[in-house]
C-alpha cells in the first residue's frame, strides 16, 4: 500500500521537487521572504510530531507500555533529534531555534513568529491566533490543517501527514531547495541556513524517513478504511505544501517586478 499511496502523490511530489520558487531566490531579500513564510511549517512540524508521541507512547505518569515499540523508538528518536540535535556550533538545540538562528544571520526578520509564538505560549487559542494574525492565506491554510489533524486525533491520518507531506518528501524537496539556492549565495552566507537543511536531509532520508514509512504500516495494518484515509490526507497535505510555495513565490516575485 506504501508504494501505491507513492505512485498516486507522484504527481505532487514532483511539483514540489521541481517547484519554481527555488530557482528565483536570488537576493537576500528574497531569502528572507522564503524564511520568514517556512518558519511556520518548521514550527508546526513539531506540534505534528508531539501529538504524535502522546498517542503512541506513554507520555503520562504511572508509566505502562503501549502500542508497537518499534513505532515508540520512532517517534522518541525523531523528538529527541528534533528538540536537541547538536547546531552548528556543536550545542544543543531545536531545529526550531536552528532555524530562527538561521534567520537572523540572514538578516530575516522574527517578528512575526515570536509574536506567533508568543500567543501559543499564552494559552491563546490556535484557531484565534492563525484567524487574527496579519499572516498570507497560504500560512494560514498551511498551519490550520496541520491543527485539524491535531485535534481530530486520528494517530494514522496524523501519521499520514508527517509521514508523506515531512519525512518522506523533506530530502528530496531540501536538496532541490540548497540546490538552488546556494548557486546565488556565498558559502558564509548560508552556513546555518545550509546546516539546517543537511541536518533534515541526513536524518530523514537515512533514518527517519523509512521507520516512518513503517509506523504508517503497522497504524493502517489491513483496515482498507484507514489506508483510504492515509492516501487523502497525504494528497492534502502536500496541496498545504503547494499552496504555500505558491504563496511564497508570489511575495517573491513582487521584489523582482
Amino acid at each position: 500500500m506504501i508504494d501505491k499511496i507513492k505512485q498516486h502523490i507522484q504527481p505532487q511530489v514532483t511539483q514540489l521537487l521541481d517547484h519554481s520558487l527555488y530557482a528565483q531566490i536570488k537576493t537576500p531579500e528574497q531569502l528572507q521572504i522564503f524564511m520568514e513564510h517556512h518558519v511556520y511549517a518548521v514550527w508546526d512540524f513539531m506540534s505534528l510530531l508531539k501529538s504524535l508521541q502522546q498517542h503512541l507512547t506513554q507520555t503520562k505518569s504511572p508509566w505502562f507500555p503501549i502500542g508497537n515499540p518499534e513505532t515508540r523508538y520512532l517517534i522518541n528518536e525523531i523528538v529527541l533529534a528534533e528538540e536537541t540535535d547538536v547546531n552548528f556550533y556543536g550545542k544543543r538545540q531545536s531545529h526550531y531555534e536552528m532555524y530562527i538562528d538561521a534567520m537572523q544571520k540572514a538578516g530575516a526578520s522574527t517578528i512575526k513568529i515570536n509574536s506567533f509564538l508568543n500567543q501559543v505560549i499564552h494559552g491563546t487559542d490556535i484557531y484565534l491566533i492563525i484567524a487574527t494574525s496579519e499572516l498570507p492565506w497560504s500560512i494560514k491554510q498551511f498551519v490550520k490543517f496541520t491543527f485539524e489533524l491535531i485535534y481530530e486525533g486520528k494517530p494514522h491520518k496524523i501519521a499520514a501527514a508527517f509521514t508523506f507531506g515531512r519525512e518522506g518528501l523533506i530530502p528530496g524537496m531540501f536538496s532541490s531547495i540548497i540546490k538552488n539556492i546556494q548557486q546565488n549565495f556565498p558559502e558564509k552566507d548560508l552556513q546555518l541556513f545550509k546546516y539546517y537543511f543537511d541536518r533534515h536531509i541526513e536524518l530523514d532520508d537515512d533514518k527517519h524517513g523509512p521507520m516512518a514509512f513503517e509506523m504508517i504500516t503497522h497504524l493502517c495494518g489491513n483496515n482498507s478504511e484507514k489506508w483510504r484515509d492515509v492516501q487523502k490526507i497525504a494528497t492534502k497535505a502536500l496541496e498545504a505544501r503547494i499552496k504555500l510555495w505558491n504563496g511564497i513565490e508570489e511575495e517573491v516575485q513582487k521584489t523582482a517586478s
